[in-house]
């Protein structure tokens, strides 16, 4: 499943011509392209679909949905360990275990 998950710009640099940034979505880190947000700051919330920045958020709204998505699994489910989620899917158990 894809989501629209907001998330808070930590810095912003130009690469190749392009506005990028790393965004933290609660505690996960990734790279975001800022084209469609040109004017967006570091410190602000973004909504960010596949990694596209698409429209400005004010904090307690990024806030309130990030901690219903963790609440409901979504945020385990978009960012976590591809591993983990495939080994839990099959039954087999944490990929500690899967991985010896």
């Amino acid at each position: 499943m894809c989501l629209a998950v907001p998330g808070r710009v930590l810095d912003i640099e130009e690469r190749n011509g392009t506005r990028m940034a790393n965004v933290d979505f609660g505690g996960v880190v990734k790279e975001v392209c800022l084209e469609y947000l040109p004017d967006l700051q570091v410190g602000e919330y973004a909504i960010v679909h596949v990694g596209f920045a698409l429209q400005r958020l004010d904090e307690e709204s990024a806030r309130q949905t990030l901690e219903l998505f963790a609440e409901i699994g979504l945020l385990q489910e978009e960012f976590g360990d591809a591993w983990e989620t495939a080994a839990e899917q099959a039954g087999a158990g944490p990929v500690e275990e899967v991985r010896k």
